[in-house]
């Protein structure tokens, strides 16, 4: 993978992004911090700190597995079966049938991410394809959209 710009973040930026990823997650991260932003194949990664935090794809920002280890975010989680693990590590979308737990307040559309149900450590970042009560109900069908996942160009700037 090959970082075509690098560039700082000015601090208005930083505090916009900053408040979205507390809008989105739940998540609050103190001010004084450094935020760089670098383009790489499709994405635009914002490092805070040195370490890749978030993505921005079509517009809009999503949490990279990293914030979600570091951040212990609860907000959009969704659990699946053992049996799912070894797809979604290959960038798999989540299918319905393998979903045990979701977070109810899921919104088709809102970012979700999913969790193993034995480690409780997150696999894939992406979007809701329906809500999160449907989740947990459905047996068939794709249920989350997969943008970013363990093994892939993100997973692997660290």
């Amino acid at each position: 993978m090959e970082i075509k710009r690098r560039h700082h973040l000015k601090k208005k930026e930083l505090k916009k992004i900053l408040e979205e990823l507390k809008n989105i997650l739940g998540v609050e991260i103190p001010r004084k911090v450094k935020g760089e932003v670098i383009e790489v194949d499709k994405y635009q990664v914002i490092l805070i700190d040195g370490e890749p935090t978030l993505f921005k794809l079509e517009d809009r920002l999503y949490p990279t597995l990293h914030c979600l280890m570091k951040y212990n975010v609860e907000r959009g989680r969704v659990v699946v079966d053992i049996g799912a693990v070894r797809f979604l590590a290959r960038g798999a979308d989540v299918m319905a049938p393998g979903i045990v737990d979701a977070d109810e307040g899921i919104k088709e559309g809102d970012v979700v991410f999913a969790v193993d149900e034995t480690h409780n450590k997150p696999l894939i970042v992406g979007r809701a394809l329906m809500d999160g009560i449907t989740m947990k109900n459905s047996t068939r069908g794709r249920a989350i959209k997969t943008l970013h996942y363990v093994g892939d160009p993100i997973w692997n700037l660290k």
